[in-house]
């Protein structure tokens, strides 16, 4: 006869469970890394309409470069020409609503063409020149020389030459940091011999108290510099310091600006005919 304890199974030890592998593993983390790489190219795709640059897979925000007076005068000129145009259309009699329509048809693109639509985007990778009636991109390894003369410019590696319509040149206000790099550097001078002075008797005999006050005044460090001048210096900072990155070589685009000729191209033709069957 067996035993009791022949007759009962044998009994596993107790372990650590097994927990069986669960397949594609590997899978879901290519997966997640090429997430990862399309939202990356997707930022790239996108940088150029929301004003940001990729560079080494990071998302940066341009500096953007305006011009205050542009945009004040164009809000002024399109609140103008509403005004006036909407007047005819509303009170005017025969064709003039009809001819102010297409005047208005005409008019506003190229008002906010030239006023309200220029502006420079400098990233770290390349430099997007948005002028009236084209969009240019350069990247920072294709420009070879920003110049700033009768007007603002970047010359390509090309040998061509884009005007920076939103930073305009202003003769005036280099003459005024002219005079008044002049006047600050006259002011040190005579504050220094004034503070030599102040040490002795002054030249009637006196003490020279009074070049103290002068000598304390805080002159400028550097040349004084009109405001698109400055402008002009960032932009060739950020050309030295990224022209040899890898992100930020490339080709030179140029695109037409068709969202302002378009509608311009329109309101011209319909004044044209109105005009011609008149």
């Amino acid at each position: 006869m067996t035993s009791p304890e022949d007759q009962e199974p044998a009994r596993r030890p107790s372990g650590p469970s097994e927990t069986p592998e669960t397949p594609g593993t590997p899978e879901t983390s290519e997966t997640s890394a090429a997430g990862e790489a399309s939202e990356v190219s997707a930022a790239g795709e996108s940088s150029e309409a929301s004003g940001t640059s990729v560079a080494s897979g990071v998302v940066t925000k341009d500096r953007i470069y305006r011009s205050p007076g542009g945009i004040v005068g164009g809000v002024l000129l399109l609140g103008l020409v509403g005004w006036l145009g909407i007047d005819a259309i509303v009170a005017g009699e025969g064709r003039t609503p009809w001819l102010a329509l297409a005047v208005l048809i005409l008019i506003v693109p190229l008002a906010v063409a030239l006023t309200l639509r220029p502006a420079v985007y400098a990233g770290e990778d390349r430099l997007r020149v948005r002028n009236p009636f084209r969009v240019i991109v350069l990247p920072w390894g294709q420009v070879a020389a920003l110049r700033s003369g009768y007007s603002n410019e970047v010359v390509a590696a090309s040998g061509k030459k884009f005007q920076l319509w939103s930073v305009p040149v202003s003769l005036r206000a280099r003459k005024r940091a002219t005079r008044q790099e002049t006047r600050a550097r006259a002011e040190q001078r005579d504050g220094r011999t004034a503070s030599r002075s102040a040490d002795g008797l002054g030249p009637l005999g006196g003490f020279g108290g009074g070049g103290r006050a002068r000598a304390g005044r805080a002159v400028p460090d550097g040349p004084a510099r009109a405001q698109t001048d400055q402008v002009m210096d960032e932009l060739r900072q950020l050309w030295e310091a990224h022209e040899k990155d890898e992100s930020a070589q490339g080709e030179v685009t140029v695109r037409w600006a068709w969202e302002i000729l378009g509608p311009a191209a329109a309101g011209a033709v319909v004044l044209g005919i109105l005009l011609a069957v008149g």
